[in-house]
């Protein structure tokens, strides 16, 4: 068999072998290139000069900026072997490639070679084969495939409207190759996620497309940042961090990009429409926006989702098609009876592990009747575990009646999984000293429940909640911003989980409880605490107390299944 190669390059190294793909976000330090993600076979590895075979890359967008923040550290790996389509950690090597000089060659092959590949020690990857595995693999070029382009696609690759439209379109052509597509799609609106200052990689890559000229050209959101953009000098942050965070935020302003700073922008008051043609990243958005409001985006890596915005037009391929969007797994649920909210980041963890690189349709869950938060949940914990960027849920997503492609296999999913997922999830100790409540940022509704919970009594574990600009107005005006405030609990715009910093993350604060699946599952690689989960109620009674259950919940417990049965 030939093997493609995605990105030319020659490299030589010891080979690390993953069976399951990894979030280079929030499972990788950019800095020393060691694994972080605590739930990861690959814990601690050191990826620097490896030559790494995986399936695919799975999880966050913003693994593009951790590529390319370790290839301009001259700490990359030597070369990246996938058996399975991927876009983030290539598009990441694309533009250090393209914008810096750097390479890091990508290839693709069939999984009977990868694991004959992943059995030895080293490898060393020439203009034309692999080698070191015995018989050398031979290579070649991905075939470029003729791709219509519009009159102005072809004046913005000639830099008629400027370098960076010129860079952005030939990015796009790239990646449009490497998915297969044959034209590209208008898009009507767009979503930053790179920028957060997780790597020095984000702000030299907005800066430079700012620099070279970068406009939107389509509405376009900004996620979640690294500050509260107004507030950060009055919270102790470190002057240098605080002002490159800033610059970070205010690149992307510049490019004409709105500052809605939430990493939950289908709740901003103009949600997309079904059908609507959007160019989105961050992996908890894309989920949502293409599961629940039947929109349509693939899972856009950081970097790309701003060449989109300046061009406005994105490859053809990927969910924006019909046949992309079909199920090929039917993820058969056995819910217990009496389950509490919880239940759903469970569910959408667990469905992500089983359907890890392709799209589920999940049956047997109706009857719960989530509602958006519920929904929130599921796809964010699913976009944590999978690299697929939607699921269908039978009953409640719009797009389930015929999801289910006719080859699609079969998987039962037990009480017993999800029970292991709690038990996963909640690696800390009984004593909680901080609730983290905004994992994707919290909604009206969330914030309305955590205040009733708490009932105006002080709190003994500290509580912070992360949420939009536009929530924290709506909650000023209803008066739940002030019932929270009276149990002191704090409400911070801008940031959010994945990116908040010490000295806003409390320092003293050892373990952490939260009611997201996503960041019970990277917190301890991003904030290096232990890790309590459950529902919003389990984290105000926490708040309360000082302290978590570390028995599972009754209705995941067996002999109380059984009793109440």
């Amino acid at each position: 068999m030939t093997v493609t190669r995605i990105l030319p390059g020659t490299a030589e190294g010891p080979v690390l072998s993953m069976a399951h793909g990894l979030s280079f976000w929030g499972g990788v330090d950019p800095a020393t290139s060691r694994v972080i993600d605590a739930h990861h076979e690959a814990h601690d590895a050191d990826l620097s000069g490896q030559v790494v075979l995986m399936p695919t890359s799975r999880g966050s967008c913003s693994g593009s900026g951790v590529i390319l923040e370790m290839l301009l550290n001259r700490r990359a790996p030597a070369a990246l072997i996938f058996s399975e389509p991927e876009d983030v950690a290539t598009l990441g090597a694309l533009i250090g490639a393209e914008m810096f000089g750097l390479s890091l060659p990508v290839l693709r092959a069939d999984p009977a070679d990868v694991a004959r590949l992943s059995t030895a020690a080293r490898l060393r990857i020439t203009a034309d084969a692999i080698c070191g595995a015995g018989p050398d693999l031979p290579t070649a070029d991905l075939l470029a495939a003729e791709i219509a382009l519009s009159d102005t696609d072809r004046a913005m690759l000639r830099g008629d409207m400027g370098e960076a439209a010129a860079v952005s379109m030939r990015i796009i052509l790239r990646m449009a190759t490497l998915q297969g597509a044959r034209d590209l799609i208008d898009v009507t609106r767009g979503h930053i996620d790179g920028c957060i200052l997780a790597n020095q990689a984000n702000l030299i890559f907005a800066e430079t497309m700012a620099e070279r000229g970068a406009r939107v050209a389509v509405p376009t959101t900004i996620n979640a940042i690294s500050i509260d953009r107004e507030h950060w000098q009055s919270q102790g942050v470190p002057p240098g961090f605080g002002r490159q965070a800033a610059r970070l935020a205010d690149a992307y302003t510049a490019m004409g990009c709105r500052p809605s700073f939430t990493c939950a922008p289908y709740q901003l008051d103009d949600p997309p429409a079904p059908g609507e043609a959007i160019a989105w990243a961050e992996s908890n958005a894309v989920v949502f926006a293409n599961s629940v409001l039947a929109a349509r985006t693939p899972k856009h890596p950081d970097y790309l989702d701003l060449c989109i915005a300046i061009t406005g037009r994105a490859p053809r391929a990927g969910v924006y098609l019909d046949a992309a969007r079909r199920a090929r797994r039917v993820l058969e649920f056995d819910i217990p009876a009496g389950a509490d909210p919880c239940i759903w980041p469970l569910i959408g963890y667990v469905a992500g592990l089983r359907a890890p690189d392709r799209i589920p349709l999940l049956t047997g869950l109706a009857a719960l009747a989530p509602g958006p938060d519920d929904l929130k949940a599921l796809c964010a914990a699913f976009g944590t575990t999978s690299a697929a960027p939607m699921l269908h849920v039978d009953g409640i997503t719009p797009e389930a009646g015929d999801a289910a492609a006719p080859d699609s296999d079969r998987v039962a999913i037990s009480c017993t999984d999800l029970a292991a997922a709690w038990q996963a999830l909640n690696a800390g100790p009984e004593q909680v000293d901080l609730i983290a409540i905004g994992s994707p940022h919290a909604s009206v509704t969330e914030c309305q429940d955590l205040a009733r919970l708490l009932r105006g009594q002080p709190v003994v574990a500290e509580v912070i909640v992360t949420a939009g600009r536009a929530t924290i107005a709506n909650l000023r005006t209803d008066g739940t911003l002030e019932m929270l405030a009276a149990s002191g609990a704090r409400v911070l715009p801008d940031l959010c989980w994945c990116s908040i910093t010490e000295p806003v993350f409390p320092p003293a604060a050892r373990t952490v409880m939260t009611n997201s699946g996503k960041y019970a599952h990277y917190g301890p690689g991003l904030s290096g605490r232990a890790m309590r989960f459950g529902s919003l109620a389990d984290c105000a009674r926490a708040a309360l107390t000082g302290r978590a259950a570390q028995t599972l919940p009754g209705w995941l417990c067996p002999d109380e299944r059984t009793a109440h049965a």
